[in-house]
């Protein structure tokens, strides 16, 4: 049991660790929020000009298309509340991790912490050699930035 509960805390594998899991649902979170202010601000500029355009266009079967592309916009807005509801879903994943994780460092406390670090973690099996290439997304400040990417095609 004690290896179990060193196995969750602190995994073999980094990346399945709760703090890890819990910056990685705060990225998925930030990134689809960002997407949606992106989206969202296109579609404003869109519709600056769909108006800019009325005011020049005197044909009834133009107008009607203008009419449907601000439908259509209206229609993008409207499913970009998404990211509203998806904060909301990824929230109650977050306090279900940090429900468990509280238990699991609850009998940590039990079993003494000193005695639960002595015990080696083992990986459950061998990452495949794809497996061992794969490292992102990368959070915020890990990884390595666009800018050495770039410098490796100069």
């Amino acid at each position: 049991m004690r290896e179990e509960i060193a196995a969750i805390n602190r995994p073999a594998d980094k990346s399945l660790h709760f703090d890890s899991m819990a910056d990685q649902l705060d990225a998925i979170v930030q990134a689809t929020e960002e997407a949606t202010n992106t989206i969202m601000g296109c579609m404003e500029k869109n519709d600056d000009v769909v108006t800019k355009l009325r005011e020049t266009i005197t044909d009834a079967a133009q107008l009607a298309l203008l009419d449907q592309i601000n439908a259509n916009g209206a229609d993008v807005f409207e499913a970009c509340s998404f990211q509203d509801i998806t904060g909301q879903r990824f929230s109650k994943v977050v306090k279900s991790v940090t429900y468990v994780e509280d238990r699991v460092n609850a009998l940590i406390e039990v079993w003494g912490k000193d005695e639960i670090d002595k015990i080696e973690v083992k990986p459950d099996k061998e990452k495949t050699e794809d497996e061992k290439l794969l490292h992102g997304p990368a959070l915020e400040g890990e990884g390595i930035s666009q800018d050495e990417v770039d410098k490796l095609f100069d």
